[in-house]
This record gives C-alpha cells, sequence and structure tokens, in this order.
C-alpha cells in the first residue's frame, strides 16, 4: 500500500507517518525544508517537496499511491491569533490545497481520500450531545471548513471513499496551541471563550494520529473524532490548573471575548461531541478518554522533555 501524507511533518502527520510505516506503507510526505526531509527520512518516509497550491505538481506527486491523506495546516499561535489575516493561510489551505489533493487524488485513481476537518463548525448546543447529523454552521473565519469537506465529497462521487475528520481541540507536549493554554493557566488566566458551564470536546494527539490510521477501515462519510467525556470548561481549566501546581485562573473580561470576533463566536460554542460513529465504525478508542487523565499525562510528559519551568 502506497500512502501520500500532506502535513506529513506537523503535530498529527510527524505521529501518524511512522504508523503508516509500522504498518507496513510504503510512504510518501511532504516536507517543506531539508531539515523536515531528513526528519522524514529517518521514519522511514521518502519525503518529496510540492507546491500544494500547485494543481498539475499535486497530482503529479500522489500518482501511483492508493491512499492521500491531507492534515496540512497552518495555525497561528499565541496572541498572533488575533491579528487580521492570521488564519489566511490556513483558510487557503482548506480551500485550494484540499481541493487539489482530492482532484489530484482521482485523476491518478487512488482508491482512499482522507480530510482533516474541524469539529467547532457545529453550533453551540448546550448540554446536547453532538453527533454527524447536526448540521455545520461554521463561523466565517472557518468558513473554509465546508470547502475542504466538499473535497472529500467530491472523491467519494467519483468512486473511490472520501472520508472527512472532523477533530476536537488538539492538546499534546509539542502542539503550541497547548504551550499557550498552559503558559496562560500558570500566569493566572483562563485561556477561556464563552461560559464556564459550557462543554469542550478534546482529542490528544496521539489519538489524533491513531484516529487516522483506523480512518483506512472506515466507509466514506464524516465522523467526529474526540475523546469520550467531554467536560465542562471550568472544570476542565481548574484540572489544568491542580495539574500544574498553580493557582486557580481568573476568567478574562468579557470584553476582550467580544473583541475576538468570529474566533471567539467558534471557540466559545458549547460542543458535547460523540465519537459513538467512528467508533462503531473502526473499533478506535481513544488511549486518553478525557481531560481528567490527560492533563496529568500532559504536565508529566512536558517535564520529562524539560519543556515546563517554575
Amino acid at each position: 500500500m502506497k500512502v501520500f501524507v500532506a502535513g506529513a511533518t506537523g503535530v498529527i502527520g510527524r505521529r501518524l507517518v511512522p504508523m503508516l510505516v509500522d504498518a507496513g506503507a510504503e510512504v510518501t510526505g511532504v516536507a517543506r525544508s531539508p531539515e523536515k526531509a531528513a526528519a522524514l527520512k529517518k521514519q522511514g518516509a521518502t519525503p518529496v517537496t510540492v507546491d500544494l497550491f500547485d494543481p498539475p505538481a499535486v497530482e503529479a506527486a500522489v500518482a501511483g499511491h492508493d491512499t492521500v491523506i491531507n492534515v496540512a495546516t497552518s495555525i497561528p499561535s499565541g496572541m498572533k491569533v488575533l491579528l487580521p489575516g492570521a488564519f489566511n493561510e490556513n483558510a487557503r489551505i482548506r480551500r485550494e490545497a484540499s481541493q487539489n489533493l482530492a482532484s489530484g487524488a482521482i485523476a491518478t485513481r487512488a482508491r482512499r481520500f482522507i480530510q482533516e476537518s474541524f469539529a467547532p463548525v457545529y453550533p453551540d448546543r448546550g448540554g446536547e450531545w453532538i453527533d454527524e447529523s447536526v448540521p455545520i454552521e461554521p463561523a466565517s473565519y472557518v468558513e473554509s471548513v465546508r470547502d475542504a469537506e466538499s473535497a472529500a465529497a467530491e472523491f467519494t462521487k467519483s468512486g473511490g471513499a472520501g472520508v472527512v475528520l472532523r477533530f476536537s481541540f488538539f492538546y499534546g507536549p509539542d502542539s503550541t496551541t497547548t504551550h499557550d493554554i498552559v503558559r496562560a493557566v500558570k500566569g493566572g488566566i483562563a485561556p477561556m471563550f464563552g461560559s464556564p458551564d459550557d462543554y469542550m470536546s478534546s482529542i490528544w494527539t496521539d489519538d489524533a494520529a491513531s484516529a487516522v490510521l483506523a480512518a483506512f477501515k472506515v466507509p466514506a462519510g464524516v465522523y467526529n473524532i474526540t475523546d469520550d467525556e467531554p467536560m465542562r470548561r471550568g472544570e476542565a481549566i481548574q484540572l489544568l490548573a491542580s495539574a500544574l501546581e498553580s493557582k486557580q485562573p481568573k476568567m478574562p473580561p468579557k470584553w476582550l471575548f467580544n473583541l475576538t470576533g468570529s474566533l471567539g463566536d467558534t471557540l466559545g460554542r458549547s460542543l458535547r461531541l460523540s465519537n459513538a460513529r467512528f467508533r462503531q465504525a473502526s473499533g478506535w478508542t481513544p488511549s486518553i478518554g478525557s481531560l481528567r487523565t490527560g492533563w496529568k499525562v500532559l504536565v508529566s510528559e512536558m517535564k520529562s522533555a524539560g519543556l515546563l519551568h517554575a
């Protein structure tokens, strides 16, 4: 089996590639620097440099692969998320790169196309469980998610198996977003939009990668990728502070939330996501079922890696 991975050196990709190699796949991964190409070679993959916004180049790169996976993103970190246009590159990846990869996979007769998506495009449903039957209502800054998911749907219409994985909030020791959250909590601020009583859904980065591998087994369609126990935001932040042995952080002022526009709208939604459909279709289960355990694992791994300081 030959597998092409866009985003092979990102937070999910660098976990996924060795899983694919261990499973016996011949893996080609996109690398945008010599250092990242060397890292892919070390993992047993073949690196390739390709402009994902160049349709002919993408088609040539994916030719001969049975499965094409798109987990490419460009997520800003820190205060950059509040700058105008901060998510433009990520939106372009969803709109153009996803389409180019799906079209290339169709043209070269790949059998499966797996597309990363974003679960916070669901509407706020309070305490209700959210499964894949709930229509999405993306805020303006993530409207491009529709384009990425449409690319996978086009692949399915062509006769292949297009799979969309709607990931909940990623966290892990090498995630820059996680580092931002940890710094905020240690600094006494709860990095939280919306009400403390609202629900947040999350997924450990290793479990997100294993879900991509499990997606080789499922029928075409859309699946929520999340842990087993969504938590209320306030409790989740309190547990992180306890794991960090920090004082309980304070909520940011409401006016700051109002200034963040559609970003705040998205991150402030109450999302109690169900992973039942994907579990039933694939047999996948997350190794970390909730933040109750996950925060402790995160802090332990960050300490071991020298990433936490007093």
